[in-house]
């Protein structure tokens, strides 16, 4: 009797660990959908180590179109527009320029508001549990890494709308090193005025998209020996960069849910050691290898970024 009450015992806590798992995936794959239908305005900010950074948030389906409006509301400001497939940016001593993509790169992971299945090799999705955020009831889901070389990505969802009111990425001692938390938000049957505006505007012609050849670049410049598990390169090319003018061979790395990058140059003057620098939950690591030196910037542990830096070869 004591075996078979056992065994019971361990098969309901199976089976309630999986539809933990499969209504954690439930409730991401609603907030997907509540994004991309429900009319919404929101302000919130990204608290990042000393800093904040706030932001306005609105969205809305009109005339069978979706429009969409973030804008970064500290300095000279920074606003994005998409409509439907249609993304533009306005940038501060930029002409705007539009690409062709269904969601907005901003401070929450693309992926959230798409396909999260495409998460689930590499992170498990877990229930955590319920509270008040901005005033509306909350359920935390946990989206948690299958590994120590990334952080964990916890987002609280809102019970009534499906919407998101908070996020954070969190270590694996369960600190919260960065944290995106709405301080506003009004969801209402009819779009908000300022953003239907965004119906009649003209914006300019996508970008060509950038076409990546693999064999190319990553082969014929630089190897990089060792990543994450799951990354893969989405992007690469060779620019000047802003901070000091030099040329530098840039390769842009993801697994869905965060991106890596990773930068090769000539050594620049004067001996500097390797080291590492983090701010929130970004960590960017510097590798003086005495030919060539090697930067790594990204949501990412400081010991993952070293990691990577350090596998950075010339090919043989």
């Amino acid at each position: 009797m004591r075996l078979l009450a056992c065994i019971l015992g361990l098969f309901l806590a199976t089976t309630v660990h999986a539809n933990d798992v499969v209504s954690a995936k439930q409730l991401l794959k609603n907030m997907a959908t509540a994004v991309h239908t429900r009319n919404f305005d929101a302000s919130f900010v990204v608290l990042k180590g000393k800093g904040m950074e706030p932001y306005r948030w609105v969205h809305a389906k009109y005339q069978g179109k979706e429009l969409e409006l973030l804008s970064l509301l500290n300095g000279a400001g920074l606003e994005i527009v998409r409509v439907d497939d249609l993304v533009t940016y306005y940038e501060p001593q930029s002409a705007p320029y539009s690409v062709k993509t269904d969601s907005i790169a901003g401070p929450i992971p693309e992926v959230l508001f798409k396909g999260v299945e495409a998460l689930l090799d590499h992170y498990d999705f877990v229930l955590g549990g319920k509270g008040r955020i901005a005033g509306r009831p909350a359920q935390l889901v946990r989206v948690e890494a299958k590994d120590d070389t990334k952080y964990n990505y916890w987002l609280w969802i809102d019970t009534q709308s499906s919407l998101l009111l908070k996020a954070a990425y969190v270590n694996q001692q369960g600190e919260l090193l960065e944290q995106l938390q709405l301080t506003h938000i009004s969801v209402t049957p009819e779009p908000a005025e300022q953003i239907l505006e965004l119906a009649q505007r003209e914006f300019p012609a996508p970008l060509p998209a950038l076409k990546l050849n693999k064999d190319e670049t990553v082969q014929s410049n630089w190897q990089i020996g060792w990543l994450p598990e799951g990354f893969k390169l989405l992007k690469s090319d060779r620019h000047k960069l802003d901070l000091n003018n030099e040329l530098a061979d840039y390769y842009l790395f993801s697994d869905g849910l965060v991106d890596i990058s990773v930068f090769v140059q000539r050594p620049l003057p004067g001996q500097r050691p390797s080291g590492a620098l983090s701010s929130g939950a970004t960590t960017v690591y510097v590798h003086n290898s005495g030919a060539y030196d090697v930067s790594v910037v990204g949501n990412i542990p400081a010991v993952t970024a070293k990691n990577i830096a350090e596998s950075v070869k010339r090919p043989l």
